[in-house]
């Protein structure tokens, strides 16, 4: 399966069955976990496309694939991932043979009903549905915990539903951290590139006045050690060089297309001294510029 391929089909909620757990319509209780394989092989590893009204559900996918239809989309993932699902939601799994993980599915009571309002840690995994990959230290965590649900679960002791309830919080609090640092990585992410183009759109508009990497840096109000490291990881370059280069593909264009002398073009590019441009060029382009006019040339 290709892990992040996703297509687009349209239906109408209405035509979808309803369900407590999959296949069943008896209430269930306000936290269940179980291992994927124990309703998934029954049903020959398809689980069709249904809701869970008043039910909040995360698939833990640790090892294998499954395409996951999440209303009107098709996500093919692999593990270790965890896919969060509304009560609202239309939603359908195929699960590659042999796929290992759990599936809790909490009451929406145990997450939002609560004195304490902790239930807006919890919000953000359920605005939408999420798919979040899980590193390692967050998952071993978080399978240690569902592993201590499952073996409740089987023995239900004094103040079993509690435990439960406490356990599935911690579940959902160490997700509900994973999808704050994931998106904020993302967001610095966006605003790397955001500086990164700004950076290259300043080259652009003043590569030709020889101006420092700090007048670059004063105009996008960063430092330049930041513009530098940025520079580094973006492009592999600092941030001179990206000027320099620009410069010279200037010169490169001038030399093949302009009759200007290498002098007059050595000016048009802001140089005060030809032969300083020529040796710069030539750390460029391994050549000065008349020879490489001359290969142009011929």
């Amino acid at each position: 399966m290709d892990e992040v391929s996703e297509s687009l089909y349209f239906f109408d909620m209405a035509t979808f069955p309803r369900f407590a757990l999959y296949g069943e319509q008896t209430p269930a209780e306000a936290v269940h976990v179980e291992l994927i394989e124990t309703r998934s092989r029954l049903h020959d590893w398809h689980i069709a496309r249904h809701t869970h009204p008043g039910l909040f559900q995360v698939l833990f996918l640790l090892k294998g694939s499954v395409r996951a239809a999440i209303d009107e989309a098709v996500w093919e993932r692999k593990g270790p991932v965890a896919i969060t699902v509304h009560p609202s939601v239309v939603h359908g799994f195929d699960f590659a043979e042999g796929a290992q993980g759990y599936v809790l599915t909490v009451d929406q009571n145990v997450l939002f009903a609560t004195p304490d309002h902790h239930g807006e840690l919890f919000a953000p995994l359920f605005v939408e549905p999420l798919s979040l990959a899980l590193a390692r230290q967050p998952r071993a965590r978080i399978e240690a915990l569902l592993r201590n649900m499952v073996e409740e679960a089987a023995w239900p002791q004094q103040g079993n539903a509690l435990m439960l309830e406490w356990l599935a919080r911690s579940v959902l609090l160490l997700l509900a951290r994973t999808h704050a640092e994931q998106s904020a990585a993302s967001m610095s992410g966006h605003g790397e590139f955001r500086l990164f183009a700004a950076f290259r759109a300043a080259v652009e508009q003043h590569y030709k006045d020889g101006a420092p990497v700090a007048h670059y840096a004063d105009r996008l109000r960063v430092t330049t050690v930041r513009l530098n490291r940025l520079c580094l990881k973006l492009a592999g370059k600092s941030a001179f060089d990206i000027v320099q280069d620009r410069l010279m593909l200037e010169a490169c264009r001038k030399l093949t297309y302009a009759p200007s002398s290498v002098a007059s073009i050595a000016y048009e590019l802001g140089f005060q001294d030809p032969a300083y441009f020529s040796r710069a060029f030539k750390r460029h382009a391994g050549m000065t510029p008349k020879a490489y006019r001359a290969r142009r040339a011929g």
